[in-house]
């Protein structure tokens, strides 16, 4: 899956729809356009809308990634609990495996995440998901 199953160059979220954008205030994303795209370039894979935890900001910060501390000389603002960031699908699933995990917002999470998560474990942590839904 690469994210683009939809055509018309648009990208598609984890449920298969368009993949909307997942923060603008932290500009997010790894072209810096709002949205969980990817592409070629995208070593990373940033393509899980998260919103931010203490718990997960201090995981990431211990795995050797701190997201908390304002970068200036990249234009990074330093993250907080609540930003929503689009992050690497493995690190997402390295601190779901911890316990770490911050929630996602599927909408905004990219089709290419599928390739590293599984979209049950996604769910169980979506702010945008009735788990009491049968569908997708």
């Amino acid at each position: 899956m690469d994210g683009f199953s939809g055509g018309n160059n648009r990208q598609r979220n984890v449920l298969g729809g368009l993949l909307i954008p997942c923060s603008s205030d932290p500009m997010t994303g790894f072209y810096r356009n709002g949205c969980c795209d990817t592409g070629p370039e995208d070593m990373g894979m940033h393509t899980v809308c998260a919103v931010m935890t203490d718990a997960f900001l201090d995981f990431s910060r211990s795995a050797g990634n701190d997201l908390s501390t304002p970068r200036p000389e990249f234009g990074f603002p330093g993250l907080k609990a609540g930003d929503q960031w689009c992050l690497c699908a493995a690190r997402w699933e390295q601190a779901r495996q911890a316990g770490a995990a911050p929630h996602v917002v599927l909408a905004a999470t990219n089709m290419a995440t599928l390739n590293v998560c599984d979209l049950d474990h996604l769910k169980s942590l979506a702010i945008d998901y009735d788990k009491g839904d049968t569908n997708p």
